[in-house]
């Protein structure tokens, strides 16, 4: 027994029953089945406390896995008052595993050194372009983003490409793709974020290294566990089978991410995984009023496959739900945008989401508060790290620390112009395909052997030097001053240098991007922190304003006052793709509508439209399904000229 973490001894009397129970679970498998507003993460920091409290672990004995930094750093902040958070590990999937790997990369025996970069999405994308150019492969019948979805979706299932079963033409070139992108990666010392659960997962057949992490982490918590993949499932078991102490939490009712891998299988058949699991449901809802509770209820019955619970609240009300009929997309944006500015004028504290199927829904809307004069937000613009000045200055860090990522060499050549064009590239890029090495070495060979004209080799010449000189500073030096200077010396802020407001907010970002850097005072853990911010790209930080438009996916952990669910239609919502595919994939769609419900804490509208502007051309609408599948006597029916 370790000694006791001291709590105040009514600690948990805010606690409801089931929460307790759950909080007080000493040992052994746990699944928590927690409803959209019961209180999960309060459960877990309350037992992550509760564990110290009777000694059972110690702060470094707690390994908590979430699925965004956001939810990783609520947690922190609740557990901060009580007990150093920082001496727990607790954090997403890729952060947790990027750690394990730069401890023990060099067990996978593969090429790989524990400087490696993780690469976002475009830069994969660009990589599988010039694989397609290399190999003459037809880019318009091979589009490289569907290709990087199979790829993506072959590691989520732990599958390197020897491992993939080829059914057609079409995958048989996606496999061969794969395999020539894994091999690029790993020539260039890169890593995607699927490679991070691939090669734990590979590290954790190395019984030694296994043992090094199943010993450190005595308990275990998994958030979100509805929304793992095999990957994920397969690293979870393996850091759980020595002690068993395994608690997650989830809702298989929120599963909204087959998309992109997640397997609701992980969460329905949790107690064939772990025969001896107590399943403890929260039921109890502090969220929503009654009426947009039992809307839910209904709906999501429906769905087959899921764990049977009620939700329930003692927020009564008799407001009903708004169900709206409109006579064309339009006519509906103009009755949300009159009823928001309404609502404005009421109340300029209510906080209002207006939460779409699909990305197209929002220029009518868009449209329609521009004429009313409503600021909104739109939830999930150009992030931070994802902007054009902040990604070239990485790449020349990325380049200094990692000189055979390739990716960043192509990016910084001529950023800012350094009279080196397409063409020299282009012979580059054919010398280190045919001697099998990076960019930047291939540039360096060719260099020594006077292959360029006296103009090119004098500017590629200035550049290396450049890139080895920030190699150098940056083992010796400040982080924040070397990339202060590398910003300079690089001729960038010259390039910035011209007069406009936008370019002033370049430089400004740069600056914030030095600070950030400052703050961390370590570079490699910068670029990591930076990279893996990129797998938030589906969730999104708290709204900053009073009206904010998204879309369901990006929905999911928010709540507002005020919901307003446009586009219940036939081929919208649920949408056409779901129906052409099968039962299962309009569980998904139902899904996707209990959350967007459940994100209403007080008033709720959904709206229909009788014709939309599809792909330019009217077409008439019939209302969703999902609507049939709620007791009329929650709604009440309105139509849009009913202001």
């Amino acid at each position: 027994m370790h000694p006791p973490f001291y709590l105040e001894e009514d600690f948990f009397a805010n606690l409801n029953q089931k929460q307790l129970q759950a909080a007080t679970h000493r040992s052994g498998p746990l699944l928590v089945l927690a409803g959209a507003g019961t209180g999960k993460t309060k459960v877990i920091t309350s037992r992550i406390l509760y564990l110290l409290q009777q000694g059972l672990a110690r702060p470094e004995n707690i390994l908590a896995v979430t699925f965004t930094n956001k939810a990783a750093r609520e947690m922190k902040s609740r557990l901060q008052p009580f007990v150093d958070a920082q001496s727990m590990f607790i954090g997403t999937f890729h952060s947790i595993c990027a750690r394990i790997l730069r401890a023990h990369v060099e067990h996978l025996d593969i090429g790989l050194n524990k400087n490696f970069t993780i690469i976002d999405a475009k830069d994969q994308i660009a990589l599988i372009k010039q694989i397609q150019k290399q190999k003459n492969i037809d880019a318009a019948a091979h589009v490289p983003k569907e290709v990087l979805y199979s790829i993506e979706r072959w590691k989520d299932q732990g599958l390197q490409p020897n491992q993939v079963e080829a059914v057609n033409s079409l995958s048989m070139m996606h496999r061969q793709l794969f395999a020539c992108y894994q091999n690029e990666l790993i020539k260039s010392n890169l890593m995607d974020f699927g490679d991070l659960l691939l090669y734990s997962n590979w590290l954790f057949n190395n019984p030694e290294v296994l043992d090094i992490y199943q010993q450190k982490y005595l308990y275990l918590f998994v958030d979100e566990y509805q929304d793992t993949n095999k990957a994920q499932y397969d690293w979870i078991c393996s850091l759980a089978k020595k002690h068993r102490n395994i608690c997650c939490v989830g809702d298989d009712d929120q599963s909204i991410y087959g998309w992109r891998g997640a397997q609701i299988e992980n969460i329905l058949s949790f107690s064939t995984s772990f025969p001896d699991a107590q399943i403890i449901k929260l039921e109890q809802n502090y969220r929503s009023t009654c009426k947009i509770l039992q809307a839910a209820a209904s709906l999501i019955n429906y769905n087959a496959t899921r764990h049977t619970k009620t939700l329930w609240t003692e927020r009564e009300t008799d407001e009903k739900i708004k169900l709206v009929s409109c006579y064309s997309d339009k006519d509906e944006a103009h009755y949300i945008a009159s009823v928001i500015k309404k609502k404005i004028l009421i109340d300029e504290k209510s906080s209002i989401g207006i939460l779409v199927r699909a990305g197209f829904q929002t220029r009518v809307l868009e449209e329609a508060f521009m004429k009313k004069k409503i600021a909104y937000t739109m939830v999930g613009g150009v992030r931070f790290y994802e902007r054009a000045e902040i990604k070239d200055v990485l790449a020349y860090i990325r380049l200094a620390l990692n000189l055979s990522d390739s990716y960043a060499f192509s990016r910084i050549i001529n950023m800012p112009k350094r009279g080196i064009g397409n063409s020299t590239i282009d012979n580059i890029s054919g010398y280190a395909f045919a001697h099998n090495v990076s960019l930047f070495h291939a540039a360096s060979h060719m260099l020594d052997l006077n292959l360029f004209t006296p103009k090119i080799s004098a500017s590629l010449k200035k550049f290396i030097d450049l890139i080895h000189e920030l190699q150098a500073r940056y083992k010796e030096q400040k982080a924040s001053v070397v990339t202060k200077y590398l910003i300079e010396v690089s001729g960038y802020l010259a390039h910035l240098a011209a007069d406009g407001e936008e370019n002033a907010e370049r430089k400004a970002n740069l600056n914030e991007m030095c600070v950030a850097i400052d703050e961390l005072d370590d570079i490699s853990v910068f670029m990591q922190h930076a990279s893996l911010l990129d797998e938030e790209q589906f969730s999104q930080d708290a709204p900053k304003s009073q009206v904010n438009v998204m879309t369901l996916h990006a929905s999911k952990g928010l709540e507002f006052d005020i919901v307003f669910l446009p586009g219940w239609e036939e081929g919208v919502f649920p949408s056409l793709r779901s129906q052409n595919i099968n039962a299962l994939a309009i569980e998904e769609e139902r899904r996707l509508g209990y959350v967007g419900i459940t994100r209403a804490k007080k008033d709720l509208y959904i709206s229909y439209a009788q014709t939309r502007n599809l792909f330019n051309a009217f077409v008439s609408s019939r209302p969703s399904r999902f609507l049939k599948e709620m007791p009329d006597s929650l709604f009440e029916k309105l139509n849009s000229f009913d202001l």
